[in-house]
């Protein structure tokens, strides 16, 4: 039994039919002041979280390779270790490594090759890419012990490893595969080696301890070799894997703080333009209130003694005229000056001032979805009905149909796990499209599909998405926002279209795109532009 410390107050003598405490006093600090030593179960827990930080098991950021390019490596790469491993096994079959074998060689040939047709999924799918070879590599040790030996099927493990620590998404699963497939192939390997193979050769040849050429016994001196060296190898990955998936995402977190940097920069620049032009316009009130004040008094002046004194009527006169010139001048001065500020992020024109760009529209869609989206795969497809209709579309409709696509694509961006996803653009003109009422005059949609699921840890605000609606409401329209069943997620926006004249009406005039929209272009003919 533990005896707490005795309470300060305890240490007088103890009275016999003194009555005891309802509850126990709390133990008395350490005579030293010192903090009493953590205990291990503590000191444990804050090793694993250690370690579970440094396998970024709680991390909201996932390594995902930079399209299709990458998967084409890793194709290519499969098919290298492919031929690697059938000509190994064509040299091993040339120096006999496979007189044991009670197999036809040709079988050998297709296990030994087919073993190594996971890499080619190593980045896409990184922990079932790494459970098949492992898979293979015991299949292979069971029927022919001598393939798993070859130089390029222990290159294989070992990128197989070092591929599902550095690419895997769910850090958690990725722990539970790796350990488990490191725990099975040692033990398989320390029986391998350690048991099945080598016992009797050891036992034939070192049968008692004074044939011993060491101080251990071969035996465990073989077991405890197997198992160092296969940790090496297997902890060498783990390690390795796990080195490069924290520097990719330090090297994010730098590029994000970079941005973030950049952004601070221009908000200030931003502030310092504003705060000069707020001082600008101050003067411009003081100049305009000071030569309006002396040209008032002085008109007053001249109009009281234009028949009385002229000579006084011309002074003021002359005054009125020199005043308004100066204002006229400085006024000039301080609006140029206006002018010359540019506005903070947008591009400038040839004077200097601010930009004239039109507000985008649908024919800027596709380059909306073509551009870099941090590795994302995005495709663009248009359907007209008729040939040419997204031509009718108004310029405010179709401002609308770009913000939303711009926002979706923030959205996946930021806060989704998808590799791949489809802007869609629909235009349909006639009754027939919908019974709606409102879409009486056909409309204009445009759909945004991705194939992730939503990030955890980046939830954001929803001002996008409340953004997005009120946007549709102005013009009547329909918006449906969230996941498919099918898994995704979709954001979709339909604008009902006005009537043919009233949409000729609303095209600017000399603008050879009415509305802003897209070229009218063949449905049939029309590539897919792939980002």
């Amino acid at each position: 039994m533990v005896v707490a410390p005795p309470h300060p107050e305890a240490r007088q003598p103890a009275v016999a039919d003194a009555p005891q405490p309802a509850s126990p006093r709390p133990a008395a600090p350490s005579p030293t002041g010192s903090p009493s030593p953590a205990a291990p179960s503590d000191r444990a827990r804050a090793a694993a979280s250690r370690l579970a930080d440094w396998f970024g098991v709680d991390a909201d950021w996932e390594r995902v390779p930079a399209g299709y390019k990458a998967y084409r490596r890793d194709l290519v790469l499969g098919a290298v270790f492919a031929a690697f491993a059938a000509l190994s096994i064509q040299l091993g079959h040339s120096m006999g490594m496979f007189e044991g074998v009670d197999m036809p060689m040709w079988l050998v040939y297709l296990l030994g090759v087919a073993s190594t047709v996971p890499l080619a999924w190593r980045r896409r799918y990184p922990l079932i890419s790494l459970v098949l070879v492992y898979a293979a590599w015991f299949g292979l040790g069971l029927t022919i012990p001598t393939a798993t030996m070859l130089l390029p099927m222990q290159i294989m493990y070992f990128v197989a490893m070092f591929t599902a620590v550095a690419w895997a998404r769910d850090r958690r699963a990725m722990l539970i595969v790796v350990s488990a497939c490191t725990l099975v192939m040692v033990g398989w390997v320390v029986w391998m080696f350690a048991v099945q193979q080598g016992i009797e050769t050891i036992l034939d040849e070192f049968p008692t301890p004074a044939d011993w050429p060491g101080q251990l016994d071969p035996y465990l001196a073989n077991a405890i070799y197997q198992v160092i060296m296969n940790l090496a190898f297997f902890g060498g990955a783990v390690a390795a894997g796990q080195a490069q998936w924290n520097a990719a995402r330090r090297r994010e977190l730098l590029a994000e703080q970079t941005v973030t940097i950049e952004r601070q920069a221009a908000a200030l620049t931003d502030q310092a333009v504003v705060t000069e032009r707020v001082r600008i316009a101050r003067e411009l009130h003081d100049v305009v209130a000071h030569h309006v004040s002396v040209i008032g008094i002085q008109a007053a002046a001249a109009r009281r003694v234009l028949d009385r004194d002229p000579g006084l009527a011309a002074e003021a006169l002359a005054t009125i005229e020199r005043e308004s010139r100066e204002g006229v001048a400085q006024m000039r001065n301080l609006v140029g000056t206006l002018r010359s500020v540019p506005d903070g992020a947008a591009a400038t024109g040839t004077d200097g001032g601010a930009s004239r760009a039109p507000e985008p529209g649908l024919a800027d869609l596709p380059a909306l979805t073509a551009a870099d989206h941090d590795g994302l795969d995005t495709t663009y497809r248009q359907v007209e009905e008729p040939p040419g209709a997204a031509r009718d579309v108004p310029a405010p409709m179709g401002l609308s149909l770009y913000r939303t696509a711009q926002e979706a694509m923030a959205n996946v961006r930021k806060h989704s796990t998808a590799r791949s996803a489809t802007v869609t653009l629909r235009v349909v003109r006639g009754p027939e499209a919908l019974v709606d009422e409102r879409f009486a005059h056909g409309f204009a949609e445009v759909e945004v599909l991705d194939d992730g699921r939503p990030r955890h840890g980046t939830s954001g605000s929803g001002l996008g998405q409340l953004g997005i609606r009120e946007r549709v409401s102005t013009h009547r329209g329909v918006v449906e926002i969230g996941p498919r069943a099918i898994g995704g997620y979709r954001v979709r926006v339909r604008l009902p279209l006005p009537a043919p004249d009233e949409a000729a009406t609303s095209a600017r005039p000399g603008d050879p795109r009415p509305g802003g929209a897209a070229a009218s272009v063949e449905p049939a003919a029309r590539p897919e532009a792939a980002g």
